[in-house]
């Protein structure tokens, strides 16, 4: 069984609730995600640049769509929303998938530290202070901008951390990770990143970031994305990942490895055009959940063992999680 700690199903949601559609997790996703073994994730409230109706706004649609969806849910679905470590541990004895919600952006709360606390009462244990933009806290990756995290971006982490939030680096440029690892009194994670050293993209973590992630007792979660495997098309595979989980390995030891595979193939279904789409990043022999056993099959063909799978498949990411939020 696996643990996927970032996926964009609640922006699938929202599209399609304000579609029209209702229990859209068990019309569109349970089957998938149960067919590759996934027994839980942490699903992201994504807040992209939203044009029209602004940060706030948007955050907003995305929460209510949530919300709604989680009070459709019915014990048949087998599905539970959980905040701690012991009611994750709870949901997997009684065999029910778990969700964690988690934020990724947070520019809709500006400079208002105290919207951190709005976050968490939602429910929210995990939480990005970007996308790739920047804005009032910080600079994503892909935001051109090279300072690193704001007066109000250092508050905001160190509120998510009294609070008990699990605090992501993933999007963030490289001097607000610093920053963050300067600072940070409880362990971080990168959910959804993987290895510069074997595929220079500034979303990717150098081998000094990764050192940084283990010293802090985090967790990096290999990420499925075409194009943060490798920038030739005929090494974008699944094997392919599975290089940069042993190099991984290499620079911060097995405890420090997981699965944060940001799948959003299914966002082609809801208008969206499958020659620019997602489907265009999907990576050969990983399209999707369903083949997440195609990555375990190769790290057995690596020689790793049954419980190194297990550390990499579930467990770290679970240790994390007790430390950071409890």
């Amino acid at each position: 069984m696996y643990f996927d700690a970032h996926s964009d199903i609640w922006t699938d949601v929202t599209i399609r609730r304000l579609q029209g559609e209702r229990n859209v997790l068990r019309s569109h996703h349970l089957a998938r995600l149960r067919k590759g073994g996934v027994e839980g994730s942490i699903l992201v409230i994504w807040v992209d640049h939203p044009a029209e109706i602004g940060y706030a706004a948007r955050t907003g649609q995305i929460k209510a769509a949530v919300q709604a969806e989680i009070e459709e849910l019915t014990e048949e679905d087998g599905v539970r929303i959980v905040h701690t470590c012991s009611e994750i541990q709870q949901a997997r004895a009684e065999g029910k998938m778990y969700i964690i919600i988690g934020i990724e952006g947070m520019a809709a709360i500006g400079t208002d530290v105290s919207k951190v606390d709005d976050y968490y009462a939602f429910g929210c244990r995990h939480g990005m202070l970007t996308w790739n933009e920047a804005n009032a806290l910080g600079a994503g990756a892909s935001s051109g901008v090279s300072t690193g995290l704001t007066d109000a971006g250092k508050q905001v982490v160190r509120r998510m951390q009294e609070l008990g939030m699990l605090v992501d680096v993933s999007h963030l440029n490289d001097a607000g990770f610093w920053d963050i690892a300067r600072m940070t009194t409880r362990p971080f994670i990168a959910s959804h990143s993987n290895c510069r050293a074997l595929c220079d993209v500034p979303r990717n973590l150098t081998d000094d970031q990764l050192r940084a992630i283990r010293d802090a007792e985090g967790v990096v979660g290999l990420n499925a994305y075409n194009e943060f495997v490798d920038k030739q098309y005929d090494h974008q595979t699944v094997e392919g990942l599975a290089r940069h989980a042993a190099h991984m390995i290499d620079v911060m030891g097995i405890d420090h490895v997981g699965c944060g595979f940001d799948f959003f193939e299914f966002l082609d279904d809801v208008g969206g055009e499958p020659p620019t789409g997602p489907e265009k990043f999907a990576l050969k022999g990983l399209k999707d959940a369903s083949d997440i056993p195609n990555l375990f099959a190769c790290f057995e063909k690596m020689g790793m063992s049954r419980e190194e799978m297990e550390k990499l498949a579930f467990r770290n990411f679970h240790e994390v999680y007790r430390k950071a939020v409890g």
